[in-house]
């Protein structure tokens, strides 16, 4: 999951250099926060939230196949 996050992130961002994954286990499953460049967090979030929505969209279907719970948190 991790990995398919930062292929995401990395095509949608200007610095994809300053893309961060890392993985957290919690009481709720598995939680990954996404770090990006503070120039490029409107761009990963997109208009109303819906580039975030897609993305978590995305790798809870990835997760639902490995029969896991994953989180994506997008942090500063």
């Amino acid at each position: 999951m991790k990995e398919l996050i930062e292929v995401i992130a990395k095509a949608l961002v200007d610095y994809p250099e300053e893309v961060a994954v890392t993985e957290k286990e919690s009481d709720r499953g598995v939680v990954l926060e996404l770090r990006v460049a503070q120039s490029d967090m409107g761009k990963v979030i997109g208009k109303q939230g819906r580039i975030a929505k897609a993305i978590r969209s995305v790798v809870k279907a990835a997760a639902s196949k490995e029969d896991r719970k994953v989180t994506v948190d997008i942090v500063q």
